[in-house]
C-alpha cells in the first residue's frame, strides 16, 4: 500500500485546512488515519476511519474540531481541521493498516503503511 498526503499549509489560528491522503495498491478493507509530530514532541495519534466509515477514532486534542472521512471510490481519506490552534502545528502523516485502533485510556495503533508528511503551521 502506498499513501500520498497533501493539503498542508499555513493558516491563522481559528482557521481551517483539509488534508487528503490517497492510497494505492491493496486498499480493500484498509483502515486509514493520521498522526502528527510537532518539533521536539513524540508522534501523536490524530484520527482514523475504518473501511466502511462505520468506526471513527479521534485523539482527545482534536475531538470536536477535526473530522475524518473517506471516499472509497477515490481511495482517499480526508481530515477536515477546523478551529485550528497554534498547538496543532506539526507534520501530519497519513497511515494505514488492516486493523483498527484499540482504546485503553487513549488510542493505540501501530499502522504498517505510512505516507510522507505534510506540514501544517498555525500562526497565532
Amino acid at each position: 500500500v502506498q499513501l500520498q498526503a497533501s493539503g498542508g499549509g499555513l493558516v491563522q489560528a481559528g482557521g481551517s485546512l483539509r488534508l487528503s491522503c490517497t492510497a494505492s495498491g491493496r486498499t480493500l478493507s484498509i483502515t486509514q488515519g493520521w498522526f502528527r509530530q510537532a518539533p521536539g514532541k513524540e508522534r501523536e495519534f490524530v484520527a482514523a476511519i475504518s473501511w466502511n466509515s462505520g468506526r471513527l477514532f479521534y485523539g482527545d486534542p482534536v475531538k470536536g474540531r477535526f473530522t475524518i472521512s473517506r471516499d472509497n471510490a477515490k481511495n482517499t481519506v480526508y481530515l477536515q481541521m477546523n478551529s485550528l490552534k497554534p498547538e496543532d502545528t506539526a507534520i501530519y502523516y497519513c497511515a494505514a493498516d488492516y486493523d483498527v485502533p484499540i482504546y485503553s485510556g487513549t488510542y493505540y495503533w501501530g499502522p504498517t503503511y505510512w505516507g510522507q508528511g505534510t506540514l501544517v503551521t498555525v500562526s497565532s
